[in-house]
């Protein structure tokens, strides 16, 4: 099936539409190329291996041997609060919630090292779910009927 045919199927108003979400290149595809430009220039014979590109670059602390650790982006999801470092060894956990009336109000939690931080938060974070989950109740249950 050609380009503008498989366009036209999955409903992208051009092909280069399609090309563009659909085409990727990878490493070895990279390896490939560069030797048909090294062939290209005059060089008939393969590639030795220690010339041949690797097929991802190590990273420094690869090279270092560090573990691995994730990327932790700047941002949390909705509901979890936040973990901010206040000082050599004070971290403080700050949750912000509506309450039953639909206002904002702060809860923290301090601690030495992030993972307590963390593990204080996140019992906080039910305690106070909890209390707001009871005091909307509370609210319904005070509300008359018509």
């Amino acid at each position: 099936m050609d380009i503008k045919t498989l366009s036209a199927v999955i409903g992208h108003v051009s092909s280069a539409t399609t090309i563009d979400v659909y085409s990727h290149v990878t490493d070895q595809m990279r390896v490939q190329a560069a030797e048909k430009i090294e062939k290209g220039f005059g060089r008939n014979e393969e590639w030795e291996a220690s010339e041949k590109p690797t097929e991802r670059p190590v990273t420094p602390s690869e090279a270092k041997g560090e573990p691995f650790r994730p990327y932790r982006g700047k941002y949390r999801k909705p509901g979890t609060g936040g973990v901010y470092r206040l000082g050599e060894s004070l971290y403080e956990g700050r949750y912000t919630p509506k309450n039953a009336d639909g206002k904002r109000e702060v809860h923290t939690v301090y601690a030495k090292t992030p993972e307590d931080c963390e593990s204080a938060l996140a019992a906080m974070i039910d305690e106070v779910k909890a209390r707001i989950a009871e005091g909307k109740r509370i609210k319904t249950e005070d509300t008359p009927t018509s």
